[in-house]
Parts: C-alpha cells; structure tokens; sequence
C-alpha cells in the first residue's frame, strides 16, 4: 500500500444508507490520488454499501473491525476472515483498543486473529498501545512489544512484512489528548525495530500508522513526524468533508 496511510473507522456508526450518502459526498471531494491509500472500516452491515461506492476506486481499500479465528462453525454473530474476504474486505482490525478493553479481547487471541486472516487472504491491521496508568509507571514499550509479539507469534517473517500496524495509546481514544508527534516517533521507532528483528529490511517499509484523537488540526503534523506512516481515526472520519480534508493533507 503506498503511504501515507489514512484508516477511518467508523466503529457503530453509518448504516448502509447513511454511508451511500456518505461516500458520494466523500468521493466528490477527493479526487483519485496515486500518493497515498485511503483505508475503510465500515460496520459489517454497512460493507456491500462501501464496497459498490468504492469499485472503480483502486486508491481506496476496504476492511473490516473484528474476525473471529475460526473459518467457519457454529458461532453465532461472529464474522469469519472468508466471509470478509468474500464481500469485498481487504483488511481486518485486530486487536483495537476497545476489542481489548471492552469486549476482553487477549494477546493470544490477537494472534490467532491475525493468522486467520493471513489464511483467508486478508491483511491484518494490528493495533497496539498502552493504558495511562502503564504510561505513568513507564510501561509503554514493554506494553506495545508484548502485544505486537503476540500478534505476530503464529505467522512466518513474510507474512509479518505483509501486514499493518497502528499505535493508538488507550489514554488518548476520544478523550481529545493525543500523543505528541515526537511521543508517536518513539513509540514507532521502537515497534519498526523490533519488527526489524523479524523481517530485516523490510521493516522500513512496513506501515505503521497513529491512532489517538486524531483530527483536522494535529493530522498533518502526525504523518509528517518520522516513523509515522499514516493516521488510525476514529470521530473525525465521520463527517465526509472533513475525512476528505484530512486524507488530502
């Protein structure tokens, strides 16, 4: 994917016709660009609706929020990585704050998300990041290294150079703080070196994106700062003008 890198998720918002309306709105403002990917993550329901708006735009890549690890079975409510990939997703979240948090996703659940997705074709987006009060005992890397270890724990160096990763402290999901672009650079650094230890080279050209509180006004300074790949929003990719002024910084 060529970056920078902007993922909206839309988390429980935007029905399929909110999102028709949406996406018409969207596309009149932002015009094809060959510089940068535009990431989507609609609600389940809200998939097809994307999907059909988006189907002459290669620019513009469809994912999903959650998988569950298994291909197929009695699990009712769970979406497996086939059926994604078969309604036109591209990418998965996994491992978001509020899987996490919320709903009491664990590390070693990550994992066995991330290689159901890397089976079925699909691209996990990884996310990682830490709660204040680790932040406050001076946790953060050992945090984000445990989760992103994890994540990664069933799968083969290539498969690992083939995936997404965001940052997104826990203290600054739609709280209105948000990490420095220099507190992001560290943090990224030390997640590309790691990663380094797995896929060498390859590494530097691995995304990782910033998640965090992330608006018009701080968007253009997180993806200039060195490490930062792109943007993981949540709140501001609702309102089609302003996700189009932000992907076209």
């Amino acid at each position: 994917m060529k970056r920078p890198v902007f993922a909206a998720n839309w988390k429980m918002h935007h029905g399929p016709t909110d999102a028709r309306e949406f996406m018409r709105a969207f596309l009149a403002h932002y015009p094809r660009q060959h510089d940068r990917t535009v990431l989507f993550f609609p609600p389940a329901l809200t998939l097809h609706a994307v999907a059909e708006a988006i189907r002459e735009r290669a620019d513009i890549v469809l994912g999903v929020q959650n998988i569950y690890w298994e291909d197929k079975g009695a699990f009712t409510g769970e979406l497996s990585a086939p059926i994604a990939r078969d309604a036109g997703a591209r990418v998965v979240l996994v491992g978001h704050s509020e899987r996490r948090h919320v709903f009491g996703e664990t590390d070693e659940q990550t994992g066995k998300k991330c290689a159901a997705a890397v089976r079925a074709g699909l691209i996990p987006l990884l996310c990682v990041g830490e709660k204040l009060e680790q932040r406050e005992r001076g946790e953060t890397e050992d945090v984000v290294l445990r989760q992103l270890r994890a994540g990664i724990a069933g799968l083969q160096p290539a498969q690992v150079g083939g995936m997404l990763f965001a940052y997104e402290p826990v203290w600054a999901i739609g709280t209105g703080r948000n990490a420095t672009p220099d507190d992001a650079s560290a943090v990224h650094a030390a997640l590309r070196n790691a990663l380094r230890v797995v896929v060498a080279d390859k590494a530097s050209t691995v995304p990782i994106l910033y998640g965090g509180s992330v608006n018009r006004g701080n968007a253009v300074h997180l993806v200039r700062a060195p490490e930062v790949d792109g943007v993981l929003v949540g709140g501001a990719s609702l309102d089609a003008d302003g996700w189009a002024a932000i992907v076209r910084a």
